[in-house]
């Protein structure tokens, strides 16, 4: 069983930046990810990292966001920038092992207003 805990999340103007970082009580080997949700909405896929440090973003993103990690502290980022109103939403963490085994964190709400 791992654990994740997302923290850095807050509230900040249209514009401005944020970093996310998620820690994980175990090793992150696998593919791990940040998602995002709004009341009513499904969950969105943010972005992935790779073992092999390749990443993939949602369209929405693409050019604002990076995502990263070090193997070493177990951890996860996501470093926000250029953030809209439309990026508000509560943002977790995902560890998918082995291709099938999710853990998820509890969220981190972001607001960003206008």
């Amino acid at each position: 069983q791992v654990q994740l805990v997302e923290s850095g999340g807050g509230l900040v103007q249209a514009g401005g930046s944020l970093r996310l970082s998620c820690a994980a009580s175990g090793s992150i080997a696998g593919i791990m990810a940040w998602y995002r949700q709004v009341p009513g909405k499904q969950r969105e896929l943010v972005a992935s990292i790779f073992s092999g440090n390749t990443t993939s973003y949602a369209d929405s993103v693409k050019g604002r966001f990076t995502i990263s990690r070090d193997n070493a502290k177990n951890t996860i980022y996501l470093q926000m920038s250029s953030l809209k109103p439309e990026d508000t939403a509560v943002y977790y963490c995902n560890l998918r092992k082995y291709g099938f085994i999710d853990y998820w964190g509890q969220g981190t709400q972001v607001t960003v207003s206008s």
